[in-house]
């Protein structure tokens, strides 16, 4: 070849550029063999967390779903962990585990590999009792609601939640504790889901949640077609119960689902540890209620405020509902009325004119406007709790069929819940006390990092751009081992998880 048939031929190349591949001034590439980096630095942060509340160590006491051969295979402690990190992370479903596995920089500062979505179904399948099988077809062809035993392992994964509770209150001691309870549906479509009230397939757990320390104390997983005030009692006993040393009183917020004599006399005549129990509960609005709060005069309404178009008053009203709730001895209930009415004279959508609401409570002692806003406030405490559970975890899609696997499930998104709950409050900056996991993925959880081995250690390095980002990590993993080491003076030895 000449000099000038070179020449031609480099520039004919010239001329023809290799297309580009995006919009943006940049390419991607594939390189052999693997890159020692991880999209999950500071995933770490929630493994942590769970091991310095005790968390690690409830689960390696008391959840046995199967028989260990000679340690080999993840240990139950683990599993759990890779759950709350895949949760964490935006997981939801098992599936998401093969692919996190791709990420080799996680598991080397995990210290394991995470299991493989197969893994993962076998370990939630252990909590679904194969006994079952029968009373859920009795549910689904007899439609009558059932709501089933838990068994041990289910659990010993509250016990893993206790002990997330116990470690906030050691944490920040709170004196009272404000328990708001409240059902939630999660529609899902599969074969086994009942029909819910709204018409829908799907599920219909409930939940504790205490609300001074933004903990789930409790919850209970249920079939769609059993109503919300089923055995609600039971589920606030277990709240009750959950609650660590230093509570010097208890409190008691709920729709009228908890409108129940049971529910009510346990709060009336319990003394819980202790402690008496001031309960502030919406009630059902029945013909003898509604009749008493329309002969109140006009008088007696006091407004409370004037917002999009609709007034908002309130009155005490004097109402005994049944014999059920009248004892000797006993104080009788406060009602308190609440009115709303149109600023301009018009008619509601339904062609009323006015609407009433009631709250019952047995305390006498609060001005009425204030105890009914501080009633009104249990919707940012426990509805926000099953927004984050279903819209920013992964509660709302139920891994598979098997009632025991889903009720795990949930619960492991009710610890996954407690356990960043811990580490925004305790142990992150406090611009993030507030930060929803969405927020905490986007400035904590998945940041890039490289993993480097020197000096037979292994090191985690983000860049310098991403302000604070170092010295974030650096003082959350200080924190937590603070908390590790406060929870080890008090109990017992940190857990080995193997």
């Amino acid at each position: 070849m000449n000099s000038f048939t070179w020449e031609v031929n480099m520039k004919r190349r010239s001329d023809t550029p290799k297309e580009p591949q995006g919009i943006l001034p940049f390419e991607v590439e594939e390189v052999d063999g693997e890159v020692g980096v991880t999209s999950y630095s500071g995933l770490p942060l929630v493994a942590e967390a769970y091991r310095a509340t005790g968390a690690a160590e409830a689960v390696r006491r008391c959840v046995h779903t199967r028989q260990r051969r000679r340690d080999r295979g993840l240990s139950d402690a683990q599993l759990v962990e890779s759950f709350l990190v895949l949760l964490a992370a935006g997981g939801e479903c098992n599936d998401d585990f093969d692919e996190m596995r791709k990420d080799g920089g996680l598991s080397e500062m995990m210290g394991y590999e995470l299991p493989s979505s197969s893994r993962a179904k076998e370990f939630l399948y252990a909590f679904h009792d194969d006994g079952m099988d029968h009373e859920t077809a009795q549910r689904r062809f007899e439609t009558r609601s059932f709501v089933p035993d838990e068994n041990d392992p289910l659990g010993g994964l509250h016990e893993a939640l206790r002990a997330t509770v116990e470690a906030a209150q050691r944490e920040r001691r709170e004196r009272v504790a404000t328990l708001d309870i409240d059902a939630t549906i999660i529609v899902s479509e599969k074969r086994e889901a009942s029909m819910t009230y709204e018409g829908e397939k799907g599920y219909q757990p409930v939940v504790v949640c205490w609300a001074q320390q933004e903990m789930i104390v409790a919850e209970e997983f249920r079939d769609g077609n059993v109503p919300a005030g089923t055995d609600l009692l039971r589920v606030l006993q277990k709240g009750v119960e959950t609650l660590p040393e230093g509570v010097e009183r208890i409190y008691v917020r709920a729709d009228s689902a908890a409108y129940e004599h049971s529910f009510l006399n346990w709060c009336r005549e319990t003394q819980p540890k202790g402690l008496p129990i001031v309960f502030a509960v919406s009630a059902d609005m029945s013909r003898e209620l509604r009749r008493a709060i329309e002969a109140l005069p006009t008088t007696v309404w006091q407004e409370i405020e004037r917002k999009g178009g609709v007034i908002r008053s309130w009155a005490e009203v004097e109402f005994i509902p049944t014999a059920g709730s009248v004892k000797k001895g006993r104080a009788p209930d406060r009602y308190l009325a609440i009115r709303l009415a149109p600023d301009q004279r018009e008619m509601f959508s339904d062609g009323s004119e006015v609407k009433y609401f009631a709250v019952v409570t047995n305390d006498w002692g609060r001005d009425g406007a204030a105890l009914l806003e501080w009633h009104r406030q249990k919707a940012g405490s426990i509805e926000r709790v099953h927004r984050t559970l279903k819209n920013e975890l992964g509660a709302g899609v139920m891994p598979c069929g098997r009632f025991g696997a889903n009720a795990a499930w949930f619960r492991l998104n009710a610890l996954t819940a407690n356990i960043l709950t811990v580490l925004k409050r305790f142990a992150l900056p406090k611009e993030l006390s507030k930060a929803q996991p969405k927020r905490l993925r986007f400035r904590v959880l998945c940041v890039a990092g490289q993993i480097v081995h020197h000096a037979r250690k292994l090191f985690v390095r983000v860049a310098r751009t991403l302000l604070g980002v170092r010295e974030w990590f650096v003082a959350a993993r200080r924190a937590l081992r603070r908390m590790a080491e406060r929870r080890a003076a008090h109990g017992p030895p940190l857990p080995v998880i193997s």
